[in-house]
């Protein structure tokens, strides 16, 4: 029977692989956004703020499950909280929530707004699945951009990433919502675990681009927790996806 399928971050990079993987499923799908848009190729769009409460009632009414994707640099577990609270209201049956790797071990703010939701999510009465990824490949090429751009690229000495295909990532994520409640699934992370210089020196390669690296020390609390890989999977428990970082680099840079 086909359910009408609330998605939070649905006009995102995770979205725009879930959407239609959903759409393709014969379910419902309504998208919240906060600027309104038409609707399209099946899509609901609902326009809300998940910072302000009061308009979320609609955003939820006659959803049978919620799928909370969105997520930015602050306010999570505000947004969170409050969709919590209007999906209680709504009598919504399945809520499924995507976090990080290492949100409880990882001491910088946007982990610690990742477990707050995550804690709201449990606490919320209502039937949960939930999924904490690694970052996506997405970011990670963004981030050697970036970094490329510079005549000498500094390295965080000792930082490794175990990065994931958010195609991957969102294939599990329809599997939870169309199954039934199963509370935290296995963490979902890549096929290997990289060191960040790797990560930028085959970005260089693949661009047929030359730049001096050079590593320089992570201080702090959050640079001993990424040298002790707390941002990793690597106790033989998380699922792994299909799609290496190389793969990703052929795709996209050809």
């Amino acid at each position: 029977m086909a359910s009408t399928i609330l998605v939070t971050g649905g006009t995102g990079t995770l979205g725009g692989h879930v959407v239609p993987l959903l759409l393709g499923a014969g379910h419902h799908v309504r998208v919240l956004s906060r600027h309104g848009r038409e609707d399209v190729g099946g899509v609901e769009y609902v326009a809300a703020d998940l910072l302000r409460p009061e308009g979320l009632g609609i955003a939820v009414d006659g959803a049978d499950v919620v799928l909370h994707l969105a997520g930015g640099p602050k306010g999570d577990d505000e947004a969170t909280r409050n969709l919590v609270r209007a999906s209680s209201d709504a009598g919504v049956r399945h809520l499924v929530y995507i976090s990080v790797i290492g949100a409880d071990r990882v001491p910088l703010g946007w982990f610690g707004t990742k477990l707050a939701s995550e804690q709201a999510v449990r606490a919320s009465g209502i039937p949960w699945s939930g999924l904490r990824a690694a970052q996506f490949y997405d970011l990670i090429l963004l981030m050697a951009q970036k970094m490329a751009k510079l005549p000498v690229v500094p390295v965080p000495a000792g930082l490794c990433f175990q990065p994931v295909d958010s195609r991957d990532v969102a294939d599990r994520l329809v599997e939870l919502v169309l199954g039934e409640p199963s509370g935290q699934a296995p963490d979902l992370a890549g096929p290997k675990v990289y060191g960040m210089g790797d990560l930028i020196r085959m970005y260089l390669q693949a661009r047929g681009t030359r730049r001096l690296l050079v590593p320089v020390p992570m201080p702090g609390k959050a640079g001993r927790a990424y040298r002790a890989g707390e941002n990793l999977s690597l106790d033989g428990t998380a699922m792994l996806g299909e799609r290496t970082w190389e793969d990703f680099l052929a795709e996209r840079l050809g």
